[in-house]
This record gives C-alpha cells, structure tokens and sequence, in this order.
C-alpha cells in the first residue's frame, strides 16, 4: 500500500458528505496542501456538481452501479496511490464494499446525529481505519467544536449543494485534516517529475498561479488558453502534471500532436492518452458514444456505463466517423487520459470545443480549445446543439 495518507469521508444518505468534500478540498487547494479526492461510489457526483447551476446538475448527473469490478479498480487504485487522498465512499455501503475502507487510513464521519453515526463508527472499528473527525449536520444551530484533540468533534451547518462551507469551526477542521495530508511539495515535485517521459513537462498548477490576479485564487478560465497555446511549442512532445479542467488537458493534447502527450494520473502516475482511432466501434468496447447536430454544430458525447473506468481497458478505442468540414463539441465525465485521446483522434475538423459544465451558470456552452478556421478563435464558448 502506499504510504500517503488516504482519509475517508462517510456518512449515512443526504448528510452532506458531496459539499462536506468539496469545500474541504476547496480549502486545502487555497493552503497548496497537495491531495486530490476520488469518488469512491458511482453516483456521478465531483466538483462540477456543487459549482455548476442546478439545472446544469440535473442534466448532466449521471448514475452507476456498485459492481464487483468497480470495487475492485477502485481498491486496486486506492492502493497505488501517488498522492494524499479524500476518499468519498458513498452513503450505504454493503459488506462486500468495505475492502475499500480498509484501503484508507484514516475517515471522518458526518450524520445529523450520535445514532446516525453508530453503523460507521462500526465499519471504521472492523476495518481498521482510525476516525480523526465526527461531524454533525445540522441545517439550523450554529456551528460549534465540540471536542478537540485526536478525535474532532463538531456541529456544521450550510451543508446544502451549491454552498460553500467557512468559518472558524470549518477552518479547525481544514487544519485538523492538513496536518494528515501534507507532503513537502519540493519533495512530492521532484519524486514525480523524475519519472516524466515527455521532452517538456509544465506544472500547470503553477501556471494557474501566475496567471491568476494578486490576490485571487488560481483558477484556469477560458481567456487563459489563448496564452498558454502561445507560450507553449506546438509539436513538441510534452506532459502535463497537476490539476485542471477538461478542456485544458485536451487543447495541448492536441498542441502537441503528431508529438507525443502524456499527464500525470493520481492513480496511475504518468500515462499517455487512450489511442483512439476513427472506425466502427470495437465489441464490447467499456464507452458509448452519441453524436447530435442542430444548429449547424455536432456533438459527440462519450458516456462509461460503468462510471469507472479501467485505463488499460481504454488503451484501444474506436469513435464514430464526423463529417470533415464540421466542427465538433466533446462531451463526457471521463478521465483527461480518455478525452485527451478522443480529442486528438479529429485532427482534421476546422474546430474542435470542451464541454465543461461549470462554464456557464445557465446556459450549457463548451470552449473552443483548436481552430483551424476563421470563423472560430481559441477560447471562445460555444453553445450546445439544443435538445429535441
């Protein structure tokens, strides 16, 4: 198992354990605490569900199923970690579930009551796993520490989708919690970038922090792309190493091509993107896809019926024929190593744009990330084809 720290974030259904996570991992981002949170549970659920407009969620959520072989990549990734984790394990967990428990080392707990919390405090015990946090959701009292130490106690509220926790009671909890995840980031930096294999690899974490204004958070928007194209050499292999959104990934992906490409994967460590290639579809391939025109625009959609998908399963993958003179729109939750690869599979479309649901609060738009043609610039949104 590896040595970083894994911690768990559990609770019954509906105690808040989605925004619980995100505005953890929001302000552990803000301290540079390295980590990164995996969504143990196929319910589809990741930032993009507390930063996009409702509406936006209703659309996009998308449910899976816990099955054997999700249980198992997620315990088999868990175990291989490369960085610090927070763990979202899903709110029923059944007993054939629980060896993912036994992959993290520590949990913190949240239910609106002691009794609510009694099931976990249990599978925490048999499993192994050391509870540093109890939390109480509550939509009414006003937040309080109830015990410090060890074990933290405490009493939140705010815990409603779209809402960002804060406050002092929350800022005790973020600290209580650094102290487990943090690494020396020179020496996480340096263990990493040994084993990148591109000819040129960007942190892109540190990038966001340059271009972002004095005094605000990094935060990659669509303005930045046009510059980050520009500072980049097109062709010339590179890699990617640490957070950003979808469409980022994907327009130097296809900067880089013919060259190769590779990004640094929390579960796997540096990969290169799925080789995927335009042809009819291979049997029993782990990805569907969709396409959708209307309004002079095509839409190719890629869905995993499975949710988690298994990369060396994806390491060959075929996607549909568009016609040549269209421009295109990707579509899909799936991991930057497979959007990557369908993105440079149409190097001849005039342009090819993201879709990333926290673009636009209402309206659904992707961003433009390559154009071959004038009647498109780097960076611009584009609106999706409507829904008949």
């Amino acid at each position: 198992m590896s040595h970083f720290n894994a911690i768990l974030v559990g609770g019954p259904p509906h105690s808040g354990k989605s925004v619980l996570t995100y505005s953890l991992t929001t302000a552990l981002r803000k301290r540079r605490i390295e980590h990164y949170v995996v969504r143990a549970c196929p319910d589809g659920e990741g930032d993009w569900s507390n930063e996009a407009h409702p509406d936006t969620v209703k659309l996009v959520r998308q449910k899976g199923r816990f099955t054997s072989d999700f249980v198992g990549q997620v315990v088999r990734d868990l175990g291989r970690r490369h960085l610090p984790l927070l763990v979202d394990v899903g709110g029923k967990p059944q007993p054939d579930q629980e060896v993912i428990f036994v992959q993290c080392t520590h949990a913190v707990l949240i239910a609106r009551d002691e009794a609510a919390l009694d099931e976990w405090r249990a599978i925490a015990q048999r499993t192994g796993v050391s509870v540093i946090a109890e939390l109480f959701s509550d939509l009414e009292t006003e937040p309080a520490l109830l015990e410090t130490g060890n074990l933290l106690r405490a009493r939140l509220n705010g815990l409603e989708r779209g809402h960002m926790l804060e406050g002092p009671v929350f800022d005790v909890l973020v600290e209580h919690l650094a102290a487990y995840l943090w690494e020396p980031p020179a020496e996480l930096h340096r263990s990493h970038f040994a084993g990148a294999p591109a000819e040129l690899s960007v942190d892109i974490q540190e990038m966001a922090h340059h271009l972002a204004a004095a005094g605000e958070p990094a935060h990659w928007l669509p303005e930045h792309l046009a510059y980050v194209l520009s500072y980049l050499p097109s062709g010339v292999g590179v890699g990617l190493y640490g957070r950003g959104p979808n469409w980022l990934f994907a327009a130097l992906a296809v900067h880089a091509f013919p060259a190769d490409f590779h990004l640094f994967d929390v579960r796997l460590g540096w990969v290169a993107p799925s080789y995927v290639t335009v042809a009819p579809a291979l049997p029993a391939q782990p990805v569907v896809f969709t396409v959708t025109s209307g309004g002079g625009t095509i839409m190719l959609e890629v869905k995993a019926p499975d949710y988690y998908l298994d990369y060396a399963e994806c390491r060959q993958i075929t996607a549909p024929t568009l016609p040549r003179g269209s421009g295109i729109i990707l579509n899909g939750r799936v991991p930057h190593w497979l959007m990557t690869g369908i993105a440079r599979a149409y190097p001849a479309q005039p342009w090819i744009a993201v879709y990333q649901p926290q673009l636009s609060e209402r309206q659904r738009q992707a961003i433009v990330i390559v154009s071959r043609s004038a009647g498109r610039r780097v960076g611009e949104l584009v609106g999706l084809p409507q829904e008949k």
